[in-house]
Order: structure tokens, then sequence, then C-alpha cells
């Protein structure tokens, strides 16, 4: 059984950083591609930044770019994002998912998701 548990969530004052954590069990980790997602009340799931198998390739859209950094530790199987200068606008639950595959994919051939965790930015 796949499992994909967000944890590192919760209330921040605008400026500040959080550190998401995102533990799997169930699938070969290394051969996954992963990403991060997010999405606010009454808004649609929004890409938040994604990190191939092997950790040294990453992209991110403009949004959350200079300001978000995706990283994975394959021994741990266990992907992150450190989210610096925390804005508002960056208030929603964020989700990890995991891809099987070397080319990046869309949103909706992300075959697992986690759960969600809970982020709040305080203006």
């Amino acid at each position: 059984q796949v499992q994909l548990v967000e944890s590192g969530g919760g209330l921040v004052q605008a400026g500040g950083s959080l550190r998401l954590s995102c533990t799997t069990s169930g699938l070969t980790f290394s051969l996954y591609i992963m990403g991060w997602f997010r999405q606010a009340p009454g808004k649609e799931r929004e890409f938040v930044a994604a990190i191939k198998s092997s950790g040294n390739i990453s992209y991110y859209p403009d949004s959350v770019k200079g300001r978000f950094t995706i990283s994975r530790d394959n021994a741990k199987k266990t992907v992150y994002l450190q989210m610096n200068s925390l804005k508002s606008e960056d208030t929603a639950v964020y989700y990890c998912a995991g891809h099987l595959g070397s080319r990046w994919p869309q949103t909706r051939e992300y075959r697992y998701w986690g759960q969600g965790t809970q982020v709040t930015v305080s203006s």
C-alpha cells in the first residue's frame, strides 16, 4: 500500500519560513518524480515545485521561484519543501505527489497523492 504523509505545516507570519516534509512508503521512491502542489479555498490546485528522481533537477512556477526549494532524500524516501519569505497568498493546503517516470508530468499524471498539510501565513 502506497502512502504519502505530509507534515510541517502550520501558522507563520508573513516573511517567515516553513519546511514541509513528505514521507513515503510502499513505492520505489528513487524512481519517482516528486511534486508539491497547493490548493487554497475556492481555487484550483496549483503546481508549486517538482524534482526528478535523482534530485539534481527541479523546477518551479514564477510565483514561488527564488523563495521555495524542493529537495529529496532517497535513502529516507522523503521529499521536502523549504518555503522562505512567505506571503499571505501562500496560504493553502499543501500536497505532495509522486509520478513514476523520467519526463515532467502533467498534474493529472501524478498517480499518488498525500492528504495534505495546512499552511497559513498571517499578514
